[in-house]
């Protein structure tokens, strides 16, 4: 096998144990902004209005 080839299969079978604190940080942060955008699309008027007229639509229906 070339040489180049082992220094990229060594450095990418490279084991790390996790993310590092501030990777970890990072995802955090970007995990609840992406809830709180989730939020208040959900939460909208004409969103809310469409998944109560499914919900109702789905509890209605007939066997």
């Amino acid at each position: 096998m070339k040489t180049w080839i082992k220094k990229l299969w060594a450095r990418c079978m490279r084991s790390d144990a996790g993310m590092t604190t501030a990777e970890y940080a990072m995802g955090t942060i970007a995990a609840c902004a992406f809830a709180a955008v989730l939020y208040k699309v959900v939460t909208s008027g004409s969103v809310q209005g469409a998944l109560e007229s499914l919900i109702g639509q789905a509890l209605s229906a007939k066997s």
